[in-house]
């Protein structure tokens, strides 16, 4: 049976799910924050170390910008009012991607989030915010242009310290990566589903689970 350490999510569909509602896109939005604090208690229940989702993209900065600063004031809001509950549930928030392009409040919060979870350890939660996978691969280039060995190269990541996902779970419908996680999903398990967000639930997480410890995992191997 497969170990299962790290689960990764594109959380897709969101503002089809709002529209199909009559009620917009940013209701779905709204609605699919909910969505992410529910798995994350179902995977304390099951006792699922870390987890990473990706919420916005560098891509998504093409966006309208309502949209946008929706989805920033969503982020902020979150933070603002679940503070409490993230600390005593011992979540450990750590932040993928470069926002140093956000609003200083923004900014101040994710920093401060950080900060006030790095100690916690029941599980660790990774935000991939203005996250793209091949800025971050040419970011790790950067850093060392004398890299020689692949631990080497992965020590400059946003994962660095961390196991690769096991399991990618994709909702929305499109079976496609959309630049995530590229050098760290190379042998993880992909699960894609036509569920939109909002819909996902902890049975859906359970029977994808128990369809993933039933996988022969060969990483190359007979």
């Amino acid at each position: 049976m497969n170990n299962l350490n790290h689960i990764a999510f594109i959380m897709d569909g969101n503002g089809r799910w709002g529209e199909k509602k009559g009620k917009g896109r940013n209701f779905g939005h709204l609605k699919g924050v909910e969505t992410v604090k529910k798995i994350v208690n179902a995977s304390i229940k099951l006792n699922i170390p870390i987890l990473t989702f990706y919420v916005f993209s560098s891509e998504n900065w093409k966006r309208p910008i309502k949209e946008r600063n929706y989805l920033f004031k969503l982020i902020k809001r979150y933070f603002s009012l679940e503070l409490k509950n993230i600390v005593t549930q011992g979540i450990k928030i750590n932040i993928f991607g470069d926002i140093n392009k956000f609003t200083s409040d923004l900014k101040f919060i994710l920093k401060k989030k950080i900060k006030l979870t790095k100690k916690n350890k029941k599980i660790i939660v990774n935000l991939a915010i203005n996250y793209g996978s091949k800025i971050e691969i040419l970011q790790a280039l950067k850093k060392n242009n004398k890299i020689t060995t692949i631990k080497e190269f992965e020590k400059n990541l946003y994962t660095k310290n961390l196991p690769n996902p096991d399991l990618l779970i994709r909702t929305g419908g499109y079976q496609r990566l959309s630049n995530f996680l590229l050098w760290q999903l190379a042998y993880t398990e992909l699960f894609f589903l036509k569920k939109l967000w909002p819909d996902f639930n902890f049975n859906d997480l359970k029977k994808i689970i128990k369809k993933y410890k039933q996988i022969r995992r060969n990483f190359g191997k007979i």
